[in-house]
């Protein structure tokens, strides 16, 4: 069995596609979720991959899952990719306290829970690859999204700090900032808003899950130690940092 790797929001969109490539290349795979049992079911039967529900943003909810994993697959996770989040959508002076809380559990607290879980048994191996999932709007802003901006781009700097933290004991902190993916959120809005996103996208489309899962294939493989505290884009030029 290869390392272990917890996909959190592993069970559908990028999270599915970043569990599946780790599975085929021979990791062991736990995939977490929170809100829909059946697809993470339907997941679970057609790729074979454990799924286990808990919400990343409750900090001992993370350390029961993290243990439930490590008792299942015979030790604590070497590699985490820290996918899940929420979007609560609303002008800021719109906004609810609750749109913006729950945002920001989900999206940024959510990755201090798991890596502070998962960082000791990491520092005591000697080895570990984290790896965020940020966003393009982390970097440069979106129109009804204080909320989750300001969560992604929190995201940056944690990464950033940990980094620096971790990178003594083989630990790399590496960040993903995915543009406009073809995931069944995107997918499903209106086909004039699609268009006019992707005429803003140089590429010319949007881009596939399988394409931001690759990114994560190879910064968590063991001959990537020397890549630590980056943010990669993959938005297909519609932002270039």
């Amino acid at each position: 069995m290869g390392r272990i790797a917890i996909i959190t929001g592993g069970t559908r969109g990028i999270g599915a596609a970043i569990a599946r490539r780790l599975n085929e290349k021979g990791y062991a795979v736990a995939a977490t979720y929170h809100g829909n049992d059946a697809a993470a079911e339907a997941f679970a039967r057609e790729t074979g991959i454990r799924v286990y529900k808990w919400d990343v943003a409750e900090f001992e909810a993370c350390e029961k899952g993290v243990a439930a994993v490590a008792w299942d697959l015979g030790g604590p996770p070497e590699i985490l990719v820290n996918n899940a989040g929420i979007t609560r959508d609303a002008m800021l002076h719109k906004m609810a306290p609750e749109q913006w809380s729950d945002v920001i559990a989900s999206d940024l607290t959510s990755c201090f829970n798991m890596c502070r879980v998962a960082i000791g048994a990491m520092r005591e191996a000697g080895f570990g690859r984290i790896v965020n999932i940020s966003s393009i709007n982390g970097e440069k802003g979106q129109f009804g999204q204080t909320n989750y901006a300001a969560a992604k781009a929190g995201m940056l700097g944690f990464t950033k700090a940990l980094a620096l933290e971790t990178a003594a004991k083989g630990i790399t902190v590496n960040a993903i900032a995915p543009g406009y993916i073809a995931t069944d959120m995107v997918s499903a809005v209106p086909e004039e808003v699609l268009g006019r996103i992707k005429a803003q996208i140089p590429v010319g489309r949007l881009g596939h899950p399988e394409e931001v899962a690759r990114i994560v294939e190879f910064l968590v493989g063991d001959e990537a130690g020397f890549i630590t505290g980056a943010t990669i884009d993959a938005n297909g030029g519609q932002y270039m940092a």
